[in-house]
């Protein structure tokens, strides 16, 4: 037999039913209320249509100018060396950064010390006096060659011949990234826990194949959205090349204005073109992080509609109480 214990009796445990209970029970589950999102949505919109206002009725920002120097062929030979220096920088940079973490993370003290050594020093300096200084090296040294150490040279260059403008612009954002991408890639490595090295090393796999097939994985999640970051403050970083009269996308744009004194439009054409290139690596960021990111995905925010519906029930219940006190 099974005993009953009716929730009237004394000593009671179980639930009491209450009149009422069953409807709140059956009652539909409403979420929370933001009314405060919405005055800052009205708030963003109203702003958000004054900047589009004032962008087509000023006819002083001049789009048709805009519009006829975007194509112009001086300013895609500029766009052009732009993309190329910020590949070819972004490439050989992070190559550089991935030795520099791999040296920092050694156990050799030296090999250590030099890794830190390096990317305190590259992080001390701001990028337009990197640019500089190596721009200007014939200074301190007016020939560069190759031979023994503390020896014979067997081949000698002239210094301002070799290190053009192109070439310093190279060097010095090469040599900012590797910094920069060496402390990416070592906080990503650092967030993997080492139980994940010492499991597969009592499984008997080699270290590569540790380090390729269950580190490095883990570690890009926290690894792709600084490096993604990174590509695009270079992209823009490109920009101070034209203090040495490097003939990129920027710089383009001002020899013309430079001629025709059209200042505003011209600069119009550079930022179209930074927003364009900067929206398509923001993309690209995107669906590599959703490719590293799967099977440990987090809840996404809920977009403007579906705030929308869940604050609907807010302004039943105002029409409502406003009216009963109407009435």
């Amino acid at each position: 037999m099974t005993a009953v214990i009716s929730p009237s009796s004394p000593g009671s445990v179980g639930p009491v039913n209450r009149p009422g209970d069953d409807d709140l029970l059956a009652a539909p589950v409403v979420g929370a209320r933001h009314p405060w999102q919405w005055v800052g949505t009205g708030v963003v919109l109203v702003l958000t249509a004054m900047l589009v206002h004032t962008l087509v009725t000023n006819d002083r920002f001049q789009w048709d100018v805009v519009g006829n120097y975007f194509t112009s062929s001086s300013v895609l030979n500029g766009l052009w060396l732009t993309l190329w220096l910020t590949a070819a920088t972004m490439i050989v940079g992070f190559a550089l950064g991935v030795l520099l973490a791999a040296m920092r993370l050694s156990s050799s003290p030296v090999l250590s010390s030099i890794s830190f050594g390096y990317v305190w020093l590259i992080r001390s300096v701001p990028p337009l006096v990197q640019l500089l200084f190596w721009f200007q090296l014939a200074s301190l040294f007016p020939q560069l060659s190759i031979g023994v150490p503390f020896g014979p040279s067997f081949v000698t260059f002239d210094t301002a011949t070799l290190i053009t403008g192109v070439v310093a612009a190279f060097i010095a954002l090469t040599l900012d990234v590797a910094a920069f991408s060496a402390e990416i890639v070592r906080g990503g490595l650092l967030s993997v826990d080492e139980g994940q090295t010492e499991a597969a090393q009592s499984l008997g796999l080699s270290r590569s194949r540790i380090f390729w097939r269950i580190v490095l994985p883990q570690a890009m999640p926290a690894i792709v959205p600084s490096t993604g970051n990174l590509l695009i403050g270079l992209l823009k970083a490109t920009s101070i090349v034209s203090v040495i009269a490097v003939e990129d996308l920027l710089y383009s744009t001002q020899l013309i204005y430079q001629q025709n004194y059209l200042v505003i439009p011209l600069l119009l054409v550079a930022t179209v073109w930074y927003i364009i290139l900067t929206t398509i690596l923001s993309i690209g960021q995107y669906f590599v992080e959703r490719h590293y990111n799967r099977g440990r995905r987090r809840q996404q925010p809920s977009s403007f509609a579906q705030t929308f519906r869940d604050n609907l029930p807010l302004f039943g219940t105002f029409q409502r109480r406003t009216a009963g006190g109407e009435a």
